[in-house]
């Protein structure tokens, strides 16, 4: 059974860095595309970034320069280093196998960019 856990958001300043994890179990990460999506009460579930499983990477226009996602095959672990965070940004973030935006099944962590 896959398990997808997200951790590392918490409430940080306009500006401010964070950065996400993603540990993922019960299932063959290295070989896989992983996601990442953030959801909003008013925006819905919006696409983020992914990383092939050789590394390439890719991301939303609107955070091309500030976010950098990264993976550790040997841990099975994903991340997103987020800077210069923006108010908008404020949502829940999770991780997704795979490179197509799902309904996701981790709990998610949730990010606040508030002064």
């Amino acid at each position: 059974q896959v398990q997808l856990v997200e951790s590392g958001g918490t409430l940080v300043q306009p500006g401010g860095s964070l950065r996400l994890s993603c540990a993922v179990s019960g299932f063959a990460f290295k070989w896989s595309p992983m996601t990442w999506v953030r959801q909003t009460p008013g925006r819905g579930i919006t696409w983020v970034s992914t990383i092939e499983s050789d590394g390439n990477p890719r991301y939303t226009d609107s955070v091309k320069g500030r976010f950098t996602v990264s993976r550790d095959n040997a841990k099975n672990t994903l991340f997103l280093q987020m800077n210069n965070l923006k108010p908008e940004e404020t949502a829940v973030y999770y991780c997704l196998t795979g490179n197509r935006v799902t309904v996701p099944t981790g709990q998610g962590t949730q990010v606040t960019v508030s002064s």
